[in-house]
């Protein structure tokens, strides 16, 4: 099962209605903004981030539109420094390639080890929308079942203020 059928078949399984639309490979949001799929709801902008010493790993996801001020992240979540992980990193942990980092990667976060930090203005968005672990499509999903999804997982989350 490729990576997409895997998170759609989650998404089946915790019975979390979604819309998918397919497009070519978007690396920005500027890209996605170019394909209008911000009509269907607000994207979101994904992080994965280290701190310091390299021990804790964290999964930033925030409106589209903000600009994420690492320090001011890094001490609402008491954490080290914190500084964009390695693409080798972001494989070996959420087994994603740069490009295609979404919340729905902790599906691969076998250990429940990365940390997903969310910006507090996402709760006000009644739909989202996030790459199911491949960045050729989006899913639209409400910021709840987001959550939901997350949960079932048991990663801890961070609510920070960006």
């Amino acid at each position: 099962m490729d990576r997409k059928e895997n998170i759609l078949s989650k998404l089946d399984e915790l019975n979390i209605p979604y819309e998918i639309i397919n497009h070519p490979p978007v690396y920005t949001i500027e890209e996605m903004e170019d394909f209008n799929l911000n009509k269907k709801g607000h994207i979101v902008k994904n992080l994965f981030l280290k701190n310091s010493n390299g021990k804790k790993h964290y999964l930033v996801v925030l409106k589209g539109d903000k600009k994420a001020d690492l320090k001011s992240i890094r001490s609402q979540i008491n954490s080290t420094a914190l500084s964009f992980a390695s693409e080798e990193r972001l494989e070996k942990h959420l087994g994603l390639l740069k490009g295609a980092v979404t919340p729905l990667g902790i599906i691969n976060d076998y250990d429940h080890s990365v940390n997903v930090v969310l910006d507090e203005d996402l709760k006000n968005e009644k739909i989202i929308g996030v790459h199911p672990n491949v960045n050729t499509a989006t899913v639209f999903i409400t910021f709840d079942d987001l959550l939901k999804f997350i949960n079932t997982f048991g990663n801890e989350i961070f609510y920070v203020n960006i």
